[in-house]
């Protein structure tokens, strides 16, 4: 079953925070969402008790095996659409917004399907150069 999107927004936050080289804790959570503390700590809790993450006696936040991969397959559909609206012709800021949203709500099928006509394109594109 697929999670909230909540969910996914901490899971993917927490992953690119974790790319930055610094331990994650639940401030930096905070301060990357602009969400209360408070908020922060009651979906860590949250996501320790589903396993999508686990906390160190330092309060350092490690995602799980199955939170990683979440993250990441979230991460790459963000990746992916940001690009491809950018590539379309909105600009950067718009994009990624817009990213955001589509994200959680595309259905795999229709990602799979971008996904496979960017990569077309691409190929046609390298060919011409």
């Amino acid at each position: 079953m697929k999670p909230p999107e909540s969910v996914e927004n901490y899971l993917e936050t927490i992953l690119m925070l974790s790319q930055r080289g610094k331990p994650v804790r639940s401030v930096d959570i905070a301060n990357e969402l602009g969400y209360s503390k408070p908020s922060v700590s009651i979906a860590m809790k949250n996501l320790r008790t589903n396993e999508y993450v686990t906390v160190d006696s330092n309060g350092y936040i490690t995602l799980t095996e199955n939170g990683r991969q979440i993250a990441q397959n979230i991460y790459d559909r963000h990746t992916l659409i940001s690009e491809w609206l950018i590539f379309l012709g909105v600009d950067r800021e718009t994009a990624v917004h817009d990213a955001c949203g589509m994200e959680h709500s595309i259905s795999e099928k229709s990602f799979v399907a971008i996904q496979k006509h960017i990569e077309e394109w691409k190929q046609i594109l390298y060919k011409r150069k």
